[in-house]
């Protein structure tokens, strides 16, 4: 089964450098043609100078997700540069938070307003530019592993991703009459692999690897020190912790999206898939084995040629 998305059309919102860079580059190497959007426009100038030197075709799609009638600017230029859009991934999202305790009313307001309005706003308009021209295209929102279980030092960041994952089952239920299909997509703390990501991390003193390699963190309050507070937050080595002993990197997303949008996953709707290296299967009995004891999964496919 080879894989190709050649003559079709993508738009990813949020492409900063991790996951957004990542899933769109994966989707200009198996042939589609990507819109880049993202509210900085230093990062959509970076990822299509990523998809570009990877031999790709990528436009900039600049915008905030949302505000209605940027939405509707963007879209609408690429719809007269390409004249179709056919995948669209949902992945703008404002990362990191506060806890419960912690959490200011209009920071929560500001993290789920651009999850819930950015994947409304581009599903409502990109998915009526699909049925307007009889396309049966492909939807992926972005989901978490913090959407489906509890986190503790999140509390919006958790909520908006756990509303992201309803929101796909009913938006997949008005767009199935028009060959539409709506999918959610669950990653849990890749591993960067963007070739300037990591050189920037080197720069700043930081190893190569993700969000599960950081810290403790997630106590609470501006200084967590008040006599009251408990730790809230696994404080230990994370990556033993996941089955497989890896999370993966933005690529084994960015393949497993691009097959997600294919056509070979012509009835795949209203349905999620996770790429987590087991993490989110484990039981809370899971006992991790020593990195050593752990076999891992085969070795990464890669997709960026770019020497590091």
């Amino acid at each position: 089964m080879e894989i190709s998305l050649a003559g079709k059309v993508a738009l990813v919102t949020g492409v900063g450098p991790n996951i957004g860079s990542g899933v769109a580059l994966a989707l200009a190497r198996y042939g589609a043609r990507v819109a880049c959007n993202d509210v900085d426009e230093t990062a959509v100038k970076a990822c299509i100078a990523r998809i570009e030197r990877n031999r790709g075709e990528a436009m900039a799609a600049p915008g905030d997700v949302t505000a209605e009638s940027a939405v509707q600017a963007y879209i609408g230029e690429i719809l007269a540069r390409w004249g179709r859009i056919d995948i669209l991934v949902n992945n703008a999202a404002l990362l990191g938070g506060r806890g419960v305790l912690d959490e200011t009313a209009a920071d929560f307001e500001r993290a789920v307003r651009v999850t819930a309005l950015g994947y409304f706003l581009n599903t409502k308009h990109v998915g009526r530019a699909m049925a307007e021209r009889g396309i049966r295209g492909s939807i992926v929102c972005i989901s978490s592993s913090n959407g489906w279980s509890g986190t503790a030092g999140i509390i919006a960041y958790a909520f908006h991703k756990g509303g992201v994952n309803n929101f796909v089952r009913a938006a997949a239920m008005d767009l199935a009459p028009y060959g539409i299909r709506v999918n959610g997509f669950t990653p849990t703390a890749p591993n960067p692999d963007n070739p300037e990501l990591l050189a920037e991390r080197a720069r700043a003193g930081l190893g190569t690897g993700g969000v599960l390699t950081g810290g403790p963190g997630g106590i609470g309050g501006p200084a967590g020190d008040e006599p009251w507070r408990r730790p809230s937050r696994w404080a230990g080595q994370r990556p033993p912790m996941v089955p497989m002993g890896t999370t993966g990197t933005p690529t084994d997303i960015g393949h497993a999206v691009a097959w997600l949008c294919s056509d070979y996953a012509r009835l795949i709707t209203g349905t999620d898939l996770v790429v987590d290296g087991g993490a989110r299967a484990r039981n809370f009995a899971y006992a991790p084995a020593p990195a050593a004891d752990l076999a891992g999964p085969l070795p990464l496919i890669g997709l960026d040629e770019t020497e590091i």
